[in-house]
C-alpha cells in the first residue's frame, strides 16, 4: 500500500538492472537509492518527492521483478513490488532499450495489462542510436510509444513529463505550472511563455546577452570563463516590435559547455549536466557563438546534442560589433553548419551583439516562429496527400526484385514532430529514401529547420500477405 500523500504517486517497475534506481535518483534530484551494476541492489520500496518541470509527485522505487518462488528472497521482493501498485496513480514500466524486450519484460507487461493503473512505458539507456531497435520492439508490449530516456545522463526527461502529465497533471498539487494543455490543442500550447535556453561554450556572452534583453545586470558577468554554474530561469516580457504586444518568455541561462576531455573539475561536470537538463525543458535553444572565434567542433557537438534531444535549434553569432570580415564569416559559418548538421539543414542563423542589442529582436521573433513549427500537427488528409505525391514522384526501390510497399503515414506526436510510416519490407528501405521522406516533410509541410523524426513500422504478423 502507498502512504497517504497529497501528491499523486508514481511507481517504478521493471526487471533487475534496467536503471530503476538511477531514474529514481534523477527524479528526486538526490542519490537516495544505491546504484550499482550488479542486479538486485534495491530490495525494499523507497519513497521520494519528485518534480519534473514543476509537476510534483511522489515516486516509489521498487525491487527488480524476478520470476522466483514466492518463499525465496527474490520472490518476496517481487511480492513487495506487486503490493506497491495498490493505490498508485501511475506506473513507469522501465526496460533496457539496448538489450531489447526479454521474456521477463513480456511477463511484467502481461501482469500490468491486468491492472487498473495507467502505465507509461520507459525506454532507458536510449542515448544515441543504440537503443532504437529496442524502442521499436517495445511497441509489441501494448503500451504505445515509449518515453526514450537516459536516466544516467538526464536525457529525455521532458518526454517523460509529456507522458505523465495527461495521467497525473490534474491531481498534482503545489505545481508551479498553472495549466498544461493537451498537445492536440496547438493554439493553447503556443499561448504559454516561450521557454528559451541560451547555450554555448564558456565566455560566449550568454549571461551578457540575457542582461541586455532584461535591461539590467541581472546575471553575474565578467571576462573570466565559467562564471555561470547553475542554470538560471528568468520570466520576462518581450515587446514585439512587429505586432506591438508583449509576449511572455522564460529565459534560461546555462553554464558554458567545454570539450568533455577538458571537464575535469567535479563542480564543472555538475554545471554541464545542469545545462543539459535545461535543454530538456526548453522549447527553443539558442546556441551562442563567439564571432571572434568562429564555429568550432565543440559548437557542432552542442548543436547535435540539442537536436538529438528533439529541441528546436537556432544559432546566434555574438560579438558581431567586433567581428572582422563579417560577410565572409557569416557565409562560412552557414556553409559549415549545413555540412556539419546533416540531420537538419537551414538552421536559423543570426548575427547579434549582446553589447549593442543588434539583431536580438529579430532573433526572438524567429524563436516564436520556430516554436510554432515545432508544435505543428499536420491534418491526416493533408499528410497522406503529400505522402502519395512523394511516392509517385519517387517510388521506393525494389532491392533484389522485392518490392517495398509504403502504405500510409500518420503523425504520432509533436514537439518534436514524429511520424510513423507503415509498410512491408521496411528493413530493406535504404537510408537515402528515409532522408528523402524527412526532407519532404520538412520542405513541403512547413517544418523548415525543425528536427523531424520518422519511424518505420511493418506488420507484426509474419504470415501476412504482401
Amino acid at each position: 500500500m502507498i502512504p497517504s500523500s497529497a501528491k499523486p504517486t508514481v511507481i517504478i517497475i521493471g526487471r533487475p538492472n534496467v536503471g530503476k534506481s538511477t531514474l529514481f535518483n534523477r527524479l528526486v534530484g538526490k542519490r537516495l537509492a544505491l546504484v550499482d551494476d550488479q542486479p538486485g541492489v534495491t530490495r525494499d520500496r523507497r519513497f521520494g518527492d519528485a518534480v519534473i518541470a514543476g509537476l510534483e509527485f511522489q515516486i516509489v522505487d521498487t525491487a527488480g521483478w524476478e520470476d522466483e518462488n514466492p518463499d525465496t528472497l527474490p520472490g518476496r521482493m517481487r511480492k513487495q513490488t506487486e503490493v506497491s501498485l495498490e493505490g498508485a496513480d501511475a506506473a513507469l514500466f522501465v526496460f533496457d532499450s539496448r538489450v531489447g524486450i526479454t521474456p521477463l519484460d513480456e511477463e511484467i507487461a502481461r501482469w500490468l495489462r491486468g491492472q487498473e493503473v495507467p502505465v507509461v512505458l520507459v525506454a532507458n539507456k536510449a542515448e544515441g542510436s543504440q537503443g532504437d531497435a529496442g524502442i521499436f520492439e517495445s511497441f509489441s508490449l501494448g503500451f504505445g510509444e515509449p518515453a526514450g530516456i537516459s536516466a544516467e545522463h538526464g536525457e529525455g526527461i521532458a518526454d517523460l513529463f509529456d507522458h505523465l502529465w495527461p495521467i497525473i497533471g490534474a491531481q498534482a498539487e503545489g505545481s508551479e505550472i498553472a495549466a498544461r494543455v493537451d498537445e492536440d490543442d496547438e493554439e493553447a500550447l503556443l499561448a504559454g511563455p516561450l521557454k528559451l535556453a541560451i547555450v554555448g561554450r564558456p565566455n560566449a556572452g550568454k549571461s551578457t546577452l540575457i542582461n541586455r534583453l532584461l535591461g539590467e545586470d541581472r546575471l553575474l558577468t565578467g571576462p573570466e570563463a565559467g562564471i555561470t554554474r547553475d542554470s538560471i530561469a528568468i520570466d520576462w516580457q518581450w515587446q514585439d516590435p512587429i505586432i506591438g504586444n508583449t509576449r511572455d518568455v522564460r529565459l534560461i541561462d546555462t553554464a558554458g559547455m567545454r570539450k568533455k576531455a577538458q571537464v575535469i573539475d567535479k563542480l564543472e561536470k555538475l554545471s554541464v549536466a545542469d545545462a543539459r537538463r535545461a535543454v530538456d525543458f526548453a522549447e527553443v535553444v539558442v546556441l551562442l557563438l563567439d564571432a571572434t572565434r568562429g564555429l568550432e567542433a565543440q559548437d557542432l557537438k552542442i548543436a547535435s546534442m540539442v537536436l538529438d534531444e528533439g529541441r528546436a535549434l537556432m544559432i546566434a553569432i555574438n560579438k558581431w560589433d567586433v567581428a572582422e570580415g563579417a560577410s565572409a564569416l557569416f557565409n562560412g559559418i552557414r556553409d559549415a553548419l549545413n555540412e556539419g548538421l546533416a540531420q537538419v539543414r537551414g538552421v536559423p542563423l543570426f548575427a547579434v551583439s549582446a553589447k549593442t542589442g543588434k539583431g536580438l529582436d529579430q532573433m526572438l521573433g524567429a524563436a516564436f516562429e520556430l516554436r510554432e513549427a515545432w508544435s505543428r500537427r499536420v491534418p491526416t488528409a493533408a499528410l497522406n496527400r503529400w505522402f502519395d505525391d512523394a511516392l509517385e514522384a519517387n517510388p521506393p526501390p525494389a532491392p533484389k526484385g522485392k518490392r517495398i510497399k509504403l502504405r500510409y503515414i500518420t503523425q504520432a506526436s509533436i514537439r518534436p514532430p514524429r511520424f510513423v510510416v507503415f509498410g512491408t519490407r521496411l528493413d530493406m528501405l535504404p537510408k537515402s529514401y528515409e532522408r528523402y521522406l524527412v526532407n519532404g516533410i520538412r520542405d513541403k509541410l512547413g517544418f523548415d529547420a525543425v528536427p523531424v523524426r520518422v519511424v518505420l513500422k511493418s506488420p507484426k504478423n509474419p504470415y501476412q500477405k504482401d
